[in-house]
Formats: structure tokens, C-alpha cells, sequence
């Protein structure tokens, strides 16, 4: 089976870190996804999602460190199913995602000098939660590493299909 999301969008509140037992970071925070479409009787309409998501290791603590409520982020892991009981004994349920690779979006200003860019080029930098398992949390070093961006050796028109569609067809 296959389970993966990638959402792109801002983040709706500040980190919240944590370290577990053992001395792992777990930071949690929710993302706010939009989309525009024409409705059927011609006015423009915009549906938002907000999703909660949870980081882990190194990646919590890189979130904590650069990201704050409104931080344009690109987010990839796992579609979880948290459910639980209420006080008043109803079960309940939500949606949230597990991250496995976050990449920060926007300017420096942005994210509170959340790239390693020196210019004011949008910083695109990737953190991948599954290649900082190993390492000490408790002591984290002072001069963290960071895995580079990753690049996509296709063009950026070859990773879409080609759609038939007639210019009528198009919402907006």
C-alpha cells in the first residue's frame, strides 16, 4: 500500500515543541491549504483545508527554530488517522499528517531567517525527519547539517501530463 500527501500552504499557528522520554523532538503546528474555483453560476469561489501535522527529530527542531504562524511551507509524509473518545463519551476523529520532508518557502523575513540563503531569494531548503533519526536530541549539535535541496532533472512542463482540454473548459 501507498500512503503520501504533499501539501503546500501556510502554517495556521506557532510550533509547538516537545521532546518524548527517550529524547525525541515532536513539534506540532496545522497548515492551511487553499483552493480557487469558478462556481456554476460564474462568481469566484476559495476553499480552505486545515490540516494539523506533526514533525519528528531534527525536523521538529529545525520547524521550531525558523517557522512561526504564517510561514509558507511545502510539507510530504503520511495521512494518519488519529481517533479518540471524548469527555462526553463520543468517539471522534480527524485527519493529520505525519511529515517526513519539510522545505521551507518565501523570503528569509518570511520564516525569521528560515533559509541559509544570502540574498533575498526565496529559500527552498529540504529537511528529511527519516535521515536524522540516529542522532543525539538531547545534545543537539551547535552547528546543525542540513541535506540540500533536492532537484528534479526533468523541466518543470514534463512533470504534468498533457491534458486535452479546450480553452472554453478552464474555470477562471
Amino acid at each position: 500500500m501507498f500512503n503520501k500527501i504533499i501539501l503546500v500552504g501556510n502554517l495556521t499557528r506557532d510550533i509547538e515543541l516537545r521532546y518524548t522520554q527517550s529524547g525525541t523532538a515532536v513539534a506540532g503546528t496545522a497548515i492551511a491549504t487553499s483552493r480557487k474555483f469558478k462556481a456554476q453560476d460564474g462568481t469566484q469561489k476559495e476553499e480552505v483545508c486545515f490540516v494539523d501535522i506533526t514533525f519528528f527529530g531534527r525536523t521538529a527542531e529545525i520547524a521550531n527554530q525558523y517557522l512561526k504562524r504564517g510561514s509558507k511551507v511545502l510539507v510530504e509524509g503520511r495521512l494518519k488517522l488519529d481517533q479518540w473518545t471524548d469527555q462526553s463519551g463520543g468517539k471522534r476523529s480527524k485527519h493529520s499528517v505525519t511529515v517526513d520532508n519539510l522545505q521551507m518557502l518565501g523570503s528569509r523575513d518570511d520564516n525569521q531567517g528560515g533559509g541559509y540563503n544570502n540574498n533575498s531569494q526565496p529559500s527552498q531548503n529540504n529537511y528529511n525527519s527519516n535521515q536524522q533519526q540516529n542522532s543525539g536530541y538531547n545534545n543537539p549539535p551547535k552547528e546543525p547539517s542540513y541535506q540540500q535541496p533536492q532537484t528534479s532533472s526533468k523541466p518543470i512542463g514534463q512533470e504534468i501530463p498533457d491534458i486535452d482540454i479546450n480553452d472554453d473548459e478552464i474555470p477562471f
